[in-house]
């Protein structure tokens, strides 16, 4: 995936969900939109590097959009949660996720499920089975390049969880997929210190034949910005 034109500064503070105060080299100060609502725990703290974009959107109020975080210790950190979607499209365009490399129908936003959940992706072969599959965008560093999900209690990752047993209990196929957005993280454990429940059920549902998969970005740049991410590396 090719990133926009990508400008830097450094966080002064992210508030309210949706803002951020950033530094421009020139000393300027700019408020940008955050597009991540979650915890962002450890992807927004003060004096990491963060790139964003810019609309020439003359309706917008706010003109740039936090794209990625560069944290102190080198690493780079995709926040933007619409592109988690975004790149794993692209990789299953592309088959560089070997597990589904054989679906060559790729349908997003597909309603399913006994609790009114929509797939992120609805995946048809005319020799396979029909595949849903679920993105999970994972951030949360821990310890030795460890990456955990969830980095919050997520009633809505629990639903589905269940959504997903579901249908592998229906003979269908079903994948949640673990996009590793952090170019730290190299292994992968769900957090159970944080959402037990959501550990039991991913136990669940892995037991009930749901496939987990865990695939991590790397990062191209060009003159130390960054230029392209690429969802290609599965972690083992």
């Amino acid at each position: 995936m090719q990133f926009p034109p990508l400008s830097s500064g450094i966080l002064l503070r992210r508030y309210k969900r949706f803002l951020a105060d950033i530094e421009l080299p020139n000393g300027e100060q700019i408020t940008i939109h955050c597009p991540n609502t979650g915890a962002m725990t450890g992807c927004a703290n003060v004096g990491d590097t963060v790139w964003f974009s810019t609309s020439n959107n003359p309706k917008r109020k706010y003109a740039h959009t936090w794209e990625l975080t560069q944290t102190q210790a080198g690493d780079f950190i995709c926040v933007n949660t619409l592109r988690a979607n975004q790149l794993v499209q692209e990789a299953l365009e592309n088959q560089w996720i070997s597990e589904l490399a054989d679906y060559r129908q790729i349908l997003s936003e597909q309603k399913y499920g006994a609790e009114n959940s929509r797939a992120d992706f609805l995946l048809k072969s005319d020799r396979l089975q029909d595949c849903f599959v679920e993105v999970k965008s994972t951030t949360l560093l821990m310890e030795n390049g460890v990456g955990m999900f969830p980095d919050a209690k997520t009633e809505r990752g629990q639903k589905h969880l269940r959504e997903l047993t579901n249908v592998a209990g229906q003979g269908l196929q079903a994948v949640i997929f673990f996009a590793i957005l952090h170019t730290g993280i190299n292994m992968f454990e769900v957090a159970k210190q944080i959402d037990p429940k959501y550990a039991k059920l991913l136990e669940i549902a892995q037991n009930q034949n749901v496939k987990i998969l865990t695939y991590k970005v790397k990062m191209r740049l060009e003159g130390g910005t960054p230029q392209e991410m690429v969802l290609n590396q599965k972690l083992q």
